[in-house]
């Protein structure tokens, strides 16, 4: 007698519906052995249908996202019906069958949250806190527990509107930066194509979530004129005076100069200065050529592993001195250390540097990095030509 196999849907909190097999006659079970009429898939779908305050039956208006969700599900679940089907009045086509699902059952049972924190310990440096922050924001939303059977469009729409409206946890004043955001969930993003590849998602969510977009951050930078005056008004702390007008001149992050020791240093015979070193922050290894001019500010050279700019650190107290000196330069902007390599990429593009040789000279792993800078440089010239107004 063959073996009638249906889809079936139970009711189960959230108003979701748990999708199983129905098998008539019974079947024995593969794990006890005893006979059963049900078998559930570890599969669920957003019921259209509820039940309100009073009792009574109510429809519930799904979203696209929903609907979608439930299209697929229904769909694998059918094709996972046929091969059980098949398997039961076809067993020597369909051999394998049982171990497929069982490993299928087993995977959807295992917890994401875990397998994300697996992939995050195996970064490295900077990249591996940001994997980190990412990490206690997901177990923050799923508590800490997310099977991979769970994992849907609508969880990830959900955590991306999380971490667009949650408060960051370094300031409860404050919600998360949108390029925080960008990066915290583009770690979903990438936990969840590799699982896909791992064979724990049975498809590729990771290309149906759309990324957040990223938001354009303002770069103040210093005119030529302004850098002039910094240079002839006094700091109270000489160090990071030098520190900042060598950032102007080389494009270097505080980190890299702050680390920057005299064996990074050579001078090349005909080709002028230059630094070899590793940028703090992408790893990337430079030889970057160095103006005279910059050099001069470096001080009297001292051993191999001396710090160049020993001493120098970053502070709310440092800070201070180096607000003032802008500010007794005359200048009103918001300007911060990191403005001044800010300054050196506009700079460099106003005079005319070709926009690959400026992205070169910062260490950009993309070209794209950089054009922020030439949207500044288009920017400026359009103020510029707004200035002159006749009187017609």
């Amino acid at each position: 007698m063959a073996i009638k196999v249906k889809l079936r849907q139970k009711a189960i909190s959230g108003n979701r519906q748990s999708l199983y097999l129905d098998f008539y006659p019974p079947i024995p079970n593969p794990e006890t052995g005893e006979q059963t009429r049900r078998e559930f898939l570890g599969l669920y779908i957003n019921s259209e249908k509820g039940i309100d305050k009073t009792g009574k039956e109510k429809k519930i208006n799904l979203s696209p996202l929903d609907k979608q969700h439930n299209k697929e599900t229904l769909q694998l679940a059918e094709q996972v019906r046929q091969k059980r089907e098949n398997h039961l009045n076809k067993p020597e086509i369909y051999t394998g069958y049982e171990k497929e699902q069982l490993k299928i059952k087993e995977q959807g049972e295992q917890n994401f949250v875990t397998y994300f924190k697996s992939l995050a310990d195996k970064r490295k440096a900077s990249n591996h806190d940001n994997w980190v922050s990412a990490y206690h924001y997901l177990e923050t939303f799923t508590k800490g527990n997310l099977k991979f059977a769970d994992l849907n469009e609508k969880f990830c729409n959900e955590f991306k509107e999380y971490l667009l409206t949650t408060k960051s946890n370094k300031s409860s004043k404050t919600t998360l930066s949108q390029n925080s955001v960008v990066s915290y969930f583009n770690k979903l993003k990438a936990t969840l194509k590799q699982a896909y590849k791992d064979g724990y998602l049975p498809s590729d969510l990771n290309g149906k979530i759309q990324p957040v977009k990223l938001a354009e951050t303002q770069r103040n930078f210093l005119t030529i004129e302004e850098l002039n005056s910094l240079v002839k008004t006094e700091c109270n702390n000489p160090l990071m005076k030098r520190a900042a007008l060598f950032s102007a001149l080389t494009g270097l992050r505080f980190s890299d100069i702050k680390n920057l020791v005299w064996g990074e240093l050579e001078y090349i015979e005909g080709n002028g200065y230059f630094i070899q070193f590793k940028q703090q922050k992408t790893k990337g290894v430079e030889m970057m050529p160095i103006s005279e001019q910059a050099f001069s500010l470096l001080g009297e050279r001292k051993e191999q592993a001396d710090q160049v700019f020993e001493g120098l650190t970053y502070s709310a107290y440092e800070n201070k001195h180096l607000y003032q000196w802008i500010g007794a330069a005359g200048i009103t902007k918001d300007i911060t250390f990191h403005c001044f390599r800010h300054t050196f990429a506009t700079l460099q593009l106003s005079k005319g540097t070709d926009i690959y040789t400026v992205s070169k000279m910062l260490g950009h792993r993309e070209l794209k990095t950089t054009q922020i800078y030439a949207k500044i440089i288009d920017q400026t010239k359009r103020e510029a030509a707004d200035k002159i107004q006749l009187d017609f």
